[in-house]
């Protein structure tokens, strides 16, 4: 497996849907010294300033109340009609014939909405009071590109292609400071820090922990560890030679965990998907105590524009997976649990009427799920719009009535202690008074 460490200043990325690097002006090719691989760091420098930081920086209000926000993003538009289904709503069965869950399919919820079958992982969460439910939630920008909703989620400014940076890398910003920093304070799953972390605060992308291996520490050293030597013994570049030490340092402390001997919990039995195994690594980063205040995954394959299935099939699969993973993750947190906050977005809904080849199309409103310890779940937030016909939007869509950077804003504010939310959705008017008070 090849590796590769890459120092970068964030506001010299550019992403197409993927979140691949299509524009990189400040790539130091000497620095850059491996290629496709299992380590990036982005910050506001091409050495990230936690290496040049003093070690007694300033430690966060999450970090001192062990606070930890997760942030899953599905890629693709996800179909929240039947991922949450309003199956008290006639018009449901009458724009769906085909892939619509019947009501003796669906796991009840309120009498109105149930969860689809493919998510009985999480029904026992939600029956708990941990899981919350936000139908008729999403962007107030009408776009139907995937591209540009995403971005526009990713950033939180809607309507706003010019951007610099992430609204989970700007709510870090506003944290109150009172202590010591880690350099794991925002961590990734993946080949490269997402356009969601991207900014002023360094973040971390992780594509497997089993890759990283430290010299000096057990019979053999790892690629990584012997080419990054071999760069910081041969570089005169003060400021490299300067924060070499402080890079190992940061990489013991990722080894520490043990990565190849991980077990998780009792009962946590992840799936061995991509997505399932991002959040067994989320979780032994949170469990080996690093520092980690935000960590963020995605999970794609929701673009169901053919056979999307009903109770069975395509996004019957995907759910499964969705839903088991997170699951397994609750589980595998234990007592953890108490300090996480979960929560789950993707860019649209798709339409409400099912299209001739047995999918749906990119449609507006969709659902997000908020999990965690101190979540007042075991109920579905925000004004169900309605599926009469002139109650869709363009006629067509579910209507958006909860925007999503009230659920954002305030998983922020009550966990990461995010107080400047004008600063985190900026032209959003997300305060207290607005929040729909799931935590």
């Amino acid at each position: 497996m090849s590796l590769k460490t890459v120092f970068t200043d964030s506001s010299d990325w550019g992403c197409d849907m993927q979140g691949r690097d299509v524009a990189r002006r400040n790539t130091i090719t000497r620095r850059g010294f491996m290629r496709n691989g299992a380590l990036a760091l982005v910050g506001t420098s091409v050495i990230p300033s936690f290496l040049t930081r003093s070690i007694y920086a300033e430690m966060t209000t999450a970090a001192a109340n062990k606070k930890k926000l997760v942030v899953i993003f599905q890629r693709g538009a996800c179909d929240g009609l039947n991922v949450v289904v309003p199956y008290a709503e006639k018009n449901y069965y009458a724009m769906r014939p085909t892939i619509g869950i019947k009501p003796n399919e669906v796991l009840d919820l309120d009498g109105f909405f149930g969860l689809h079958p493919a998510m009985a992982p999480l029904k026992p969460l939600y029956d708990q009071g941990h899981l919350a439910v936000v139908h008729a939630a999403g962007s107030p920008d009408t776009t139907r590109s995937h591209f540009d909703a995403q971005d526009y989620m990713e950033s939180g400014t809607p309507g706003v292609k010019v951007t610099p940076d992430g609204w989970l890398n700007r709510a870090l910003q506003v944290e109150t400071l009172n202590g010591k920093l880690s350099p794991f304070r925002a961590v990734a799953l993946g080949t490269q820090v997402p356009r969601t972390l991207q900014g002023k605060i360094p973040a971390v992308a992780v594509a497997n922990l089993q890759d990283f291996s430290v010299a000096g520490r057990g019979p053999t050293t790892s690629p990584i560890s012997n080419a990054f030597q071999a760069m910081y013994d041969e570089s005169s570049d003060a400021m490299l030679h300067g924060t070499g030490q402080e890079t190992f340092e940061a990489v013991k402390m990722l080894k520490a965990a043990d990565p190849a001997h991980y077990t998780p919990a009792s009962g946590a039995n992840y799936p061995n998907t991509p997505f399932g195994n991002s959040l067994k690594q989320i979780a032994q980063l949170l469990k080996a105590n690093l520092g980690v205040e935000a960590a963020f995954s995605d999970i794609g394959g929701w673009d169901t524009h053919q056979n999307q299935g009903a109770a069975s099939g395509q996004l019957a699969n995907r759910l499964k997976e969705f839903s088991s993973s997170i699951a397994a993750f609750w589980q595998d947190m234990g007592q953890d649990s108490e300090n996480i906050t979960l929560v789950t977005m993707s860019e649209f809904g798709r339409t409400a009427r099912q299209n001739g080849t047995g999918g749906t199309d990119h449609g507006h409103a969709n659902v997000m799920f908020v999990l965690g310890g101190q979540v007042r779940g075991g109920k579905v937030y925000g004004k169900w719009p309605g599926l009469d016909n002139d109650q869709l939007n363009e006629g067509r869509d579910l209507t958006v009535t909860t925007d999503f950077r009230r659920v954002l804003g305030e998983a922020a504010y009550k966990t990461l202690g995010s107080r400047s939310l004008d600063v985190v959705f900026p032209g959003a008017q997300v305060s207290p008074a607005h929040f729909l008070n799931f935590v």
